[in-house]
């Protein structure tokens, strides 16, 4: 393929922002095929899609000596479904379009439309803005589209999904009949193609969607954990990876505000994004994350749609998305424009099948494992702490007179461990998680036994299909343990006897050849399985007694003797209390 050919203003802003190599999409559009034809383009989120019709565009833009002449009014009308995005598109295009002295103004909800007004009063070449502020900005005749030789639709099946359908085929018809139209969307419903079959003519189809093309550079991993640890993961993931930027998804606000209050209270820099916040909320957020101040963002689906934040290189899906589209338009966040990142599904082991078939249907291989152990973390701790600029930056004058009093007043060792206590206090602690032990399918090793136990350190978890209403007890239940798994008492370590399961700790050097023991005997009154084969508690009315190992069980309810189509009898046919019945209750004899 040749080299595609790009305005000298427009290749030299990309060199000054050391774009080495253009992205699939932004070649696509610069082919000699699409020249001033109208483009159907649908390419992954993170793949470009800002510079390649902002590339695109220049043909049609810009004059013969490559500029764009005095600001009058706009050229080029760019639509986009929030405020972030069009805000995005505003900042991309301005470095892009710098050298060519590009006046762009973005008219987006939320901001003050008087001062949106003076600015367009003064001429723009490039105008950005949502559907309903533009079509307000048209209505009021503050904007004039009548000279626009392009209108770009960005994401545009996030617009139709939106209900924006009715305002952009306002912009779109008072627009020329003789502009360009270039349609960008991720998807192409039915919707999409009525509205390109409407508004294009002779349109270039431009497909950049096969397999991973846009997320060839996110690594995708899952986490398998148990309901209640899923926090303790997200914190884990986050000490672990440490990237400089990291965004976390969660499905409610409720979810978002309460992530967010979590991870502030464990020492993380974190603010949220959730539809509740205002417009300037959401200002000082973003510009917190652009500025460093804050390094973690909690947010919604909805919140964090057009949102590209420097130095992203961690996506968490603390809570899994409700469909393959959304996991990728969330990961997309991350491995943009040639950057590589990291993409983890937080997967609960109730959630284990729905995260398989997610990652299925957006044909994405993850790598499962085990939730970071916090002994994992404070090794690398132990590592990272020698980067550490305390340790790497050359020491001022000030700080070589404060050395040597230390040295006097302290041994090494003193002013070691006070070193070290500084520089842990500036890491959250990490938290303890369990493995659950649960494999993708297809993907089991091993033999049964050991594929089955889930292993936390130096013990394996069990469970007993007996609880409180059963009278299960630590007396009967030690001994009956020892017999049935071949152990002694020192390979037991916690019992937590629940409602109706009781769930038991057996040292992991032992864990396989009990599970093995215990199923032979498993057709003894207590069912003994490993953690993840979750049997069925018994119901309150079969409480036992092992094998003599334990007390009487209570009674039975078919202990009592029935009559031959009612309710047990009183007791006072065996010389117990007589039932009496109360007056005016029950049905008549």
């Amino acid at each position: 393929m040749a080299e595609p050919v790009i305005p000298p203003l427009l290749a030299a802003a990309l060199a000054a922002r050391n774009y080495v190599e253009l992205t699939p999409v932004q070649r696509a559009v610069l082919d000699a095929d699409a020249g001033d034809r109208d483009l159907l383009v649908s390419a992954q989120t993170g793949s470009g899609k800002t510079v390649a019709y902002g590339l695109g565009l220049g043909a049609t833009l810009l004059d013969e000596d490559g500029g764009l002449g005095a600001a009058a009014d706009p050229l080029a009308i760019i639509v986009a479904p929030t405020r972030e995005l069009a805000l995005q598109v505003q900042r991309e295009l301005a470095w892009l379009y710098a050298e060519a002295g590009a006046r762009i103004v973005a008219c987006v909800g939320g901001m003050d439309p008087r001062r949106e007004k003076r600015m367009l009063e003064e001429g723009a070449h490039i105008v950005v803005g949502t559907p309903g502020r533009l079509r307000d900005h048209i209505e009021r005749n503050v904007l004039n589209p009548f000279d626009a030789r392009a209108v770009v639709l960005d994401e545009a099946d996030e617009m139709l999904d939106l209900g924006f359908r009715e305002d952009l085929e306002f912009i779109l018809n008072a627009t020329p009949e003789t502009r360009r139209t270039l349609l960008f969307s991720a998807t192409l419903p039915a919707g999409i193609a009525t509205l390109a079959k409407r508004y294009q003519h002779d349109a270039l189809r431009i497909a950049v969607t096969g397999g991973r093309e846009g997320h060839a550079d996110i690594e995708y991993r899952a986490i398998r954990c148990f309901p209640n640890e899923v926090e303790h993961a997200v914190v884990n993931v986050l000490r672990l990876i440490d990237a400089p930027g990291a965004i976390i998804f969660a499905n409610t606000r409720n979810s978002v505000r309460h992530l967010q209050a979590t991870l502030v209270e464990r020492g993380f820099s974190a603010v949220f994004l959730s539809g509740e916040l205002g417009q300037h909320e959401r200002n000082l957020a973003l510009q917190s994350l652009r500025d460093g101040r804050a390094r973690i963002c909690v947010a919604t689906d909805v919140a964090a749609r057009g949102i590209d934040l420097p130095n992203l290189g961690l996506v968490i899906h603390a809570e899994l998305p409700h469909d393959a589209e959304v996991m990728q338009h969330r990961s997309g966040r991350t491995g943009r424009a040639g950057r590589k990142g990291v993409s983890v599904l937080i997967v609960p082991t109730s959630r284990r099948r729905r995260a398989e078939s997610l990652l299925a249907e957006a044909r994405i291989v993850a790598e499962w494992s085990a939730p970071p152990t916090a002994e994992d973390i404070r090794a690398l701790d132990r590592e990272r702490v020698l980067a550490d600029p305390l340790l790497t930056e050359a020491p001022s004058d000030d700080d070589r007179v404060l050395a040597e009093t230390l040295m006097q007043r302290k041994s090494p060792e003193d002013i070691a461990f006070a070193l070290a206590r500084v520089l842990r206090s500036r890491l959250p602690e990490p938290e303890e998680v369990s493995d659950p032990g649960i494999r993708p399918v297809g993907k089991e090793r091993g033999p049964r036994a050991d594929r089955d136990m889930q292993i936390a350190g130096d013990m394996a978890w069990f469970r007993l299909d007996v609880g409180r209403q059963n009278r299960a007890d630590p007396k009967w239940i030690l001994p009956m343990l020892c017999r049935r798994g071949g152990i002694t008492r020192q390979d037991i370590g916690q019992i937590r006897i629940q409602d109706t399961v009781t769930e038991v700790q057996i040292a992991a050097n032992k864990a396989v050849d009990f599970l093995v023991n215990a199923r032979k005997g498993n057709a003894d009154d207590v069912f003994i399985a490993a953690a993840d084969e979750r049997p069925e508690p018994r119901g309150p009315h079969k409480s036992h007694k092992p094998r003599g190992d334990g007390p009487a069980r209570p009674p039975r309810d078919d202990d009592y003797r029935r009559g031959p189509k009612g309710p047990p009898r009183g007791k006072a046919e065996r010389g117990g209390f007589k039932h009496k019945r109360k007056p005016g209750k029950g049905p008549p004899r």
